[in-house]
C-alpha cells in the first residue's frame, strides 16, 4: 500500500461532554454530576434558553406517548377521558390503571394474550411490592405501557389492520406515528429505534420535543391534540400515578402537560405555550426532579408543587446529608 492509498485518520478527539445540569452534594462534597441538555421556549415557541445541545436527536423514549395517543385518534379509535389518558400512560401499575387496561381490552374482544408487551411489574415500587407480597408473578398487562398498547390493538382492530405485526415500523399505525412526531415536532424524524414496550421508537431533538407539547396545549379544540392533552390534564392520574410527578404537576398547575420518558427525558407544556424539554445524559432518574423544579422557575411557574418536585435528598444512615441539586 502506497502513502495514497493510506486509510483515513480515525479522529480521537472525543465530542465535548454535555454541561453539568445537577450535581450531587453529601456532607458538603460534591461526590457525582449530571450532565445533560435542556431547552426553554417562551410562549410565543422562540428559545428563551438553551443549554448544551438541544438540537441534537434524542430519543424521547414515553415522552413521545402523547404524539402516539394522537396517532391512535387519527386513526379512527374514538377514546375519551381516562381511557385515552391511559393510552398515553406510562402508569404505575396500581390496581386502577391494570383494571382500566383489561377494560380496554375486553371492550374491543381483545385479551392479555394479544398485548406485546414484555411481561413486567408494576412501574411504581410500593405497588411493585404489594404485588410481589400478594403472590403475583410478572405479567404483560402490568407493564407500564400497556394502556397505549391495548389502544393501540384497538385501533387496528378498528381499521381492519393486522394486530399480529401491530408494532412492525412498517406496521400503517406507526407509519402513522411517525408523521403525527414529525408534524408535531416540525422536523423530520432523525432516526428509528425499538422502544422498551417494543413500539418503535422516533428520534427528535429536544427543541423539537418541546415544540411538539407546546403544539398539543395550543391545538384547536376538538382536535386529536388537543384531546390527548386535554384527557393527560383532566385525568393524570391515569398517565402517571398517584405518587408520581407528572400526575402531582399536572393537578397542581392549571392548564400543564406533562410526560417523563425513560433514561431521564422531561417535557413540559404550559397553558400559554411556554414549555421545555431536557435529558440527563446518564439516564439518571433521579436529577429529573431537581432539573424539571429549576427549569419551571426558569419559565416563571410559581407554585408549591415545584419545591415538591424538585426536593431530592440524600441520606447518611437515617439522616439527610445532602441534596441532589440542579447547577443552572
Amino acid at each position: 500500500m502506497t502513502s495514497t492509498d493510506a486509510p483515513p485518520a480515525i479522529p480521537t478527539t472525543p465530542p465535548p461532554a454535555p454541561p453539568v445540569l445537577a450535581e450531587v452534594v453529601r456532607s458538603g462534597f460534591t461526590e457525582g454530576r449530571h450532565r445533560g441538555s435542556l431547552v426553554l421556549l417562551a410562549a410565543d415557541g422562540s428559545v428563551e434558553r438553551a443549554i448544551g445541545d438541544p438540537a441534537a436527536p434524542v430519543f424521547p423514549r414515553s415522552s413521545n406517548k402523547p404524539m402516539q395517543a394522537a396517532a391512535i385518534l387519527r386513526a379512527g379509535l374514538d377514546l375519551s377521558g381516562r381511557r385515552l389518558a391511559l393510552a398515553a400512560a406510562s402508569h404505575s401499575g396500581e390496581p386502577f390503571h391494570l383494571d382500566l387496561a383489561r377494560t380496554m381490552l375486553t371492550e374491543h374482544g381483545l385479551s392479555t394474550a394479544d398485548l406485546q408487551t414484555p411481561p413486567d411489574l408494576p412501574l411504581d415500587p410500593v405497588e411493585a411490592e404489594s404485588y410481589l407480597a400478594g403472590g403475583h408473578v410478572r405479567e404483560r398487562i402490568t407493564m407500564n405501557c400497556s394502556g397505549k398498547h391495548a389502544a393501540m390493538l384497538a385501533a387496528c382492530l378498528h381499521n381492519g389492520w393486522d394486530t399480529a405485526t401491530y408494532l412492525d415500523p412498517g406496521h400503517p399505525l406507526q407509519r402513522l406515528v411517525g408523521e403525527v412526531v414529525a408534524q408535531a415536532a416540525g422536523e423530520p424524524v432523525a432516526a428509528l429505534g425499538t422502544d422498551g414496550c417494543g413500539a418503535p421508537l422516533m428520534a427528535i431533538g429536544l427543541t423539537g420535543l418541546a415544540r411538539a407539547f407546546r403544539s398539543f396545549v395550543l391545538a384547536e379544540p376538538g382536535s386529536a391534540e388537543r384531546r390527548v392533552a386535554d384527557a393527560m390534564r383532566a385525568h393524570p392520574e391515569y398517565v402517571a400515578g398517584t405518587r408520581r410527578p407528572d400526575t402531582w404537576l399536572m393537578r397542581e398547575v392549571p392548564g400543564a402537560l406533562s410526560k417523563m420518558g425513560a433514561e431521564a427525558v422531561q417535557a413540559v407544556a404550559l397553558a400559554d405555550g411556554r414549555a421545555l424539554a431536557f435529558k440527563i445524559d446518564d439516564g439518571s432518574a433521579r436529577a429529573l426532579g431537581p432539573v424539571l423544579a429549576r427549569a419551571l422557575e426558569l419559565l416563571g411557574v410559581d407554585a408549591p408543587v415545584v419545591a415538591r418536585i424538585g426536593r431530592s435528598p440524600l441520606l447518611g444512615g437515617a439522616a439527610e446529608v445532602g441534596e441532589i441539586r440542579a447547577t443552572f
